[in-house]
């Protein structure tokens, strides 16, 4: 049995969903959460508040594998620097843990649940729902894709990390990767 962490990162909302994942594609609900904090709140308290519940969960549950969503730049910057932020202490944590952490983008994650890298949040919703078999769809989205996340996880294995490429990655990965390395790359002054 191993047990799976999925974390949905937000500042404002940060989703929890904890799964055991037993032989083939069985899965079964350990615990769902959503972690707020006030947006009146300054960012160094809503960091450290979310950095303790975080703290909390991984000595309480004990996972085996983080499966945290990969940040992607949105139009809204405060909305990525809090997601941003919160990725970063799940990071350090498991790190401190010696917990790998696998990177999801959230059309991997859709395509895994929902069969549609497109799907949209009621969609995936329902699919955790059947998948878990709940008697209803985990509430706020945020609880819902962070089971999503494990799910994912538990069914296509160790996903990509910041440091170690895997092979037979999709061509979405590939480009993702190439572009991180682009951009880590010296830029010549000419």
């Amino acid at each position: 049995m191993t047990t799976i962490l999925g974390v949905d990162p937000g500042l404002t909302r940060l989703g929890v969903g904890v799964i055991n994942h037993g032989p083939g594609r069985s899965v079964s609900l350990v615990h769902v959460d959503v972690y707020r904090t006030p947006p009146a709140d300054e960012p160094a308290a809503r960091v450290g508040a979310l950095f303790r519940q975080l703290e909390k969960a991984l000595d309480e549950f004990a996972p085996d594998i983080v499966a945290l969503e990969r940040v992607f730049a949105q139009h809204n910057v405060r909305t990525v620097m809090g997601t941003a932020q919160i990725s970063g202490v799940v990071l350090a944590l498991a790190h401190a843990r010696s917990i790998p952490v696998s990177l999801r983008t959230p059309s991997e994650v859709k395509a895994a649940v929902t069969g549609y890298g497109r799907a949209s949040k009621a969609q995936v919703g329902t699919m955790v729902k059947s998948i878990l078999g709940l008697d209803e769809i985990p509430q706020p989205a945020d609880a819902a894709d962070a089971l999503a996340l494990a799910i994912t996880e538990a069914w296509r294995g160790l996903g990509p990390q910041a440091s170690a490429p895997e092979a037979g990655a999709t061509p979405a990965q590939q480009a993702w990767r190439a572009a991180e390395a682009k951009a880590r790359q010296p830029r010549l002054k000419g």
